[in-house]
């Protein structure tokens, strides 16, 4: 009887010393052997993704820098080479054929009238040597009968652009790379709405990760008023968020297929300088009418098949005189078979013979364009860059220090933007040529991102991008040598690091 009460109280005492402290599995212990293991299998990935680099990345200095980082380090470089390690996005190619097939259809059923009043347009040989490349490398025809207004700001841009959109009545295409619902944000929201439900067509496309602060209040509240709502992805769902190369960069509106605005301008407070410490912000966008719509219309469509699987409703220009400017519109993007956006800068640079000056919030040129502007200055060319005096990537800031020192010791002008930040992307080439639009002067612009130019050869347009860059100039300081020279020690190696990165930026 003792015993067994002896027993049952081991038992209860075993009972609640389990329920006190229960067993708990055993984690596996990191011997050296697992350890090495983990390793091991760490440098296999890198090696393979090291020869998954050496064949797919554009550059060979970006090539080599992913390459020896993955050998050497993969346990750092692995995370980073998923988000920005690809540069060739293979998939849009089989989009853009499949719309272009959609395209050519539309073109077919066009008229014998509209068909010769686009065919009028046509512009075979320009006059000016920066455009004739250009069609060929575009896979776009250069076209005259258009009207080409700057617009120097963000109150100029975003009244016109408003007011246009106030007056459409039958379709509205509203494409941006980053849209914040504040003040500007949700003005632009009431006025889609507004025209969706008058009946009118409304195209909103927005970057998934530029927008990726952009409630989904704002969205919903667009896609219930009729609105057509997609956003731009490289991958559907959740994959996409560690994908940060291919973004959409592109802003555009077109309003009727007769009227579109293109430039520098995204929508928030901040591009109508409203929040410091960037403002007051230095953007310029313009407006266009004409023909060359059209052209800006097929290049929309071919971002929106992308996201939506389907071709939006197109609209002619009007057969009417709208002017005498000749534009070129210049889409690039990684789907191209070669590098557009940097071969167009070697274009314009080139094709210089009294001045090239360029605006751009960041300088950092890949070799063959640093070459043009050596080369340009060479041949006595007035070269000219202006970039901003305030950052707001750092990294990109102190890279952009050491390529505009080297510019500076080619001969070029560089000048640093005093007011605030400038974000304007501009190029003004000789006295008859200028382009604006979205791409800038650094390696994500010329391989990674999808961007737009509209060059326009006259020399009345020209006249008036020089009266504003000349208004811009005024207000920057020109640097030298000494700018980098007399920085501290440990800042001139930070930004050397910096520079290290450029094929990222």
């Amino acid at each position: 009887m003792d015993s067994g009460a002896r027993l049952g109280d081991v038992g209860s005492d075993v009972l609640c010393q389990n329920s006190v402290h229960p067993v708990r599995p055993r984690l596996p212990m990191l011997t050296p052997s697992v350890i090495a293991a983990i390793v091991v299998s760490l440098h296999v990935l890198g090696v393979i993704a090291a020869l998954h680099a050496v064949m797919t990345v554009r550059t060979a200095p970006g090539a080599i820098a992913w390459a020896g980082s993955l050998v050497m380090m993969p346990y750092f470089s692995l995370i980073p080479y998923l988000i920005f390690g690809r540069s060739r996005f293979a998939g849009y190619v089989n989009a853009r054929r499949f719309n272009n097939h959609r395209l050519r259809e539309i073109r077919q059923n066009m008229s014998t009238q509209e068909l010769d009043s686009l065919s009028a347009c046509l512009v075979m040989n320009p006059d000016q040597e920066c455009m004739r490349a250009l069609p060929r490398l575009t896979g776009m025809p250069c076209l005259g009968n258009n009207d080409v207004r700057l617009l120097v700001n963000g109150e100029a841009t975003f009244q016109a652009i408003f007011a246009a959109i106030d007056a459409a009545t039958q379709v509205v295409v509203v494409q941006f790379f980053i849209v914040h619902d504040d003040e500007l944000g949700l003005e632009l929201q009431r006025r889609l709405c507004a025209r969706a439900k008058a009946g009118v067509r409304v195209y909103f496309l927005y970057d998934s990760i530029g927008c990726h602060a952009l409630g989904r209040a704002y969205l919903r509240a667009l896609e219930e008023a009729g609105v057509h709502v997609r956003s731009f992805a490289t991958h559907p769902g959740f994959v996409n968020r560690f994908q940060l190369n291919f973004r959409n960069h592109r802003k555009l509106v077109i309003v009727d297929g007769e009227r579109a605005f293109v430039g520098g301008h995204n929508v928030g407070n901040e591009y109508l300088g409203r929040r410091p410490p960037l403002a007051p912000w230095r953007d310029t966008h313009i407006e266009i009418r004409g023909a060359v719509v059209l052209e800006l219309q097929m290049t929309f469509a071919e971002d929106w098949y992308w996201a939506a699987h389907e071709v939006p409703y197109l609209l002619l220009p009007p057969p009417r005189r709208f002017g005498d400017m000749v534009c070129q519109i210049v889409p690039s993007g990684p789907a191209d078979a070669q590098e557009t956006c940097s071969l167009f800068f070697v274009e314009a640079i080139q094709a210089a013979r009294k001045r090239i000056w360029i605006t751009s919030p960041y300088f950092v040129p890949d070799e063959a364009v640093s070459a043009m502007l050596r080369l340009a200055v060479l041949r006595g060319v007035d070269v000219r860059i202006l970039i901003p005096a305030r950052p707001d990537h750092y990294v990109v800031y102190g890279a952009s220090t050491i390529y505009a020192h080297q510019a500076v010791c080619a001969g070029v002008k560089v000048f640093r933007y005093q007011p605030g930040f400038l974000h304007q992307k501009v190029i003004l080439v000789d006295d008859d040529a200028a382009a604006v639009g979205t791409a800038n002067l650094d390696n994500r612009s010329f391989r990674l991102n999808f961007e737009m130019m509209v060059m326009t050869a006259h020399p009345a347009f020209a006249a008036s991008v020089a009266e504003m860059l000349e208004a811009d100039f005024a207000q920057a300081r020109q640097i030298d040598r000494e700018d980098f020279l007399g920085a501290p020690a440990i800042l001139r190696v930070a930004m050397h690091v910096a520079k290290l990165f450029a094929p990222i930026l």
